[in-house]
């Protein structure tokens, strides 16, 4: 079943973009959530009307994710976590505590449902953890979690140090 989606939807696509979805999935998830509406020829003709500024939109959220991905690309973030024995914390490090890490010492809003972890942060130490900003946009911030005072500067210092390494390598052409 063909549908017009009104906004993004993870894996499948954007606002404006026309997809193919199973029948049940559109009457009992996309429709009444307000996700998609059906692919009618009124409705393709709508869209038609409306893809310039759905392409204004579209501009404008590029480019604040790109600002995004600057912002926090290789910042370095600490989470407070009781640590036992060994360096094992008590529980794990969420990704809502992540996302009001990055709110305190960056100042930014990361919605905790878009910090993707392939697994749980259960040690002590330094771990890199990457932000699906939007679409094709992703941005890798380290979360130190239980470290002292000094051991915080010397990260920060590294971290500070891979960064300037990674865009010097960037930016001087393949010979």
């Amino acid at each position: 079943m063909k549908v017009i989606l009104l906004g993004e939807l993870r894996g499948r696509g954007g606002e404006g973009d026309v997809v193919d979805v199973a029948q049940g999935f559109a009457e009992n998830y996309l429709y009444p959530k307000r996700i998609a509406i059906p692919a009618t020829k009124g409705n393709l003709k709508q869209l038609e009307e409306r893809r310039h500024n759905i392409a204004k939109r579209e501009e404008k959220r590029l480019a604040d994710a790109a600002a995004l991905k600057q912002t926090l690309e290789g910042q370095a973030i600490t989470v407070d976590a009781r640590i036992g024995e060994e360096g094992q914390l008590f529980g794990s490090v969420t990704s809502a505590m992540i996302a009001d890490a990055i709110k305190q010492q960056l100042g930014v809003e990361v919605d905790r449902r878009r910090i993707a972890r392939s697994q749980s942060i259960k040690m002590a130490g330094r771990h890199e953890v990457e932000i699906d900003l939007y679409r094709d946009i992703d941005a890798t911030v380290v979360v130190l979690v239980g470290v002292t005072e000094e051991e915080l500067a010397d990260e920060a210092e590294e971290v500070a140090e891979e960064v300037v390494e990674e865009t010097e390598s960037e930016e001087t052409p393949a010979e």
